[in-house]
């Protein structure tokens, strides 16, 4: 099985900026969240561990499988923003309103990566992670974005459902190994 944890929070999620590919570590608050999602993930032992190269990602997976090495992969790294990183998202550009406004139907304003990115990149992962996963439990720890990629790439039939919800730091989706690749993902929370 393959469990998927969003990093926990940090200074910049706090201030609601974006902050992309910049690297930040979790604050008091974040850490506190991996160790609860630690908790609920309970007494799974995970073989493998991957993790965005940022800091935040990987600090909760650290915290969230204790004494586990973890893996960086690069595929795993949050929706790069290019010009709107550091964005106050409570007075986004009039580009970025109109993009977060229809994730699905309007594509993300130039220099920025395109949702279609995120998910080829994360869906080779899962691809590339598959027969492990199907052997033993793996845990991912990445960003929001990223994450709705990967769950995307889980669950096409939700036709981008995924892009429009809320994902909050440390939260936790499952996806079981079936025969011909992943189950649809479930949120432990």
């Amino acid at each position: 099985m393959i469990y998927i944890i969003r990093h926990g929070q940090t200074d910049l999620n706090s201030k609601h900026v974006l902050q992309g590919q910049s690297d930040h570590p979790l604050n008091e608050v974040g850490e506190r969240q991996a160790q609860e999602a630690a908790l609920l993930i309970g007494n799974v032992s995970f073989a493998k561990v991957y993790s965005s190269p940022l800091t935040r990602a990987l600090q909760t997976a650290r915290i969230a499988a204790p004494g586990v090495p973890v893996v960086v992969d690069r595929r795993l790294i949050e929706m790069d923003y290019g010009p709107y990183e550091g964005m106050d998202l409570k007075n986004p550009s009039p580009e970025m309103a109109e993009f977060f406004s229809d994730f699905v139907h309007n594509p993300a304003p130039d220099g920025m990566e395109q949702l279609a990115s995120v998910v080829e990149r994360c869906g080779a992962f899962l691809e590339d992670v598959l027969e492990e996963a199907r052997a033993t439990d793996v845990l991912v720890s990445t960003h929001a974005i990223a994450m709705k990629g990967l769950l995307e790439y889980l669950n096409p039939q939700s036709k981008g459902g995924y892009w429009s919800k809320f994902i909050g730091n440390c939260a936790i989706y499952t996806a079981k190994v079936v025969e011909g690749g992943f189950a649809l993902p479930v949120e432990l929370r």
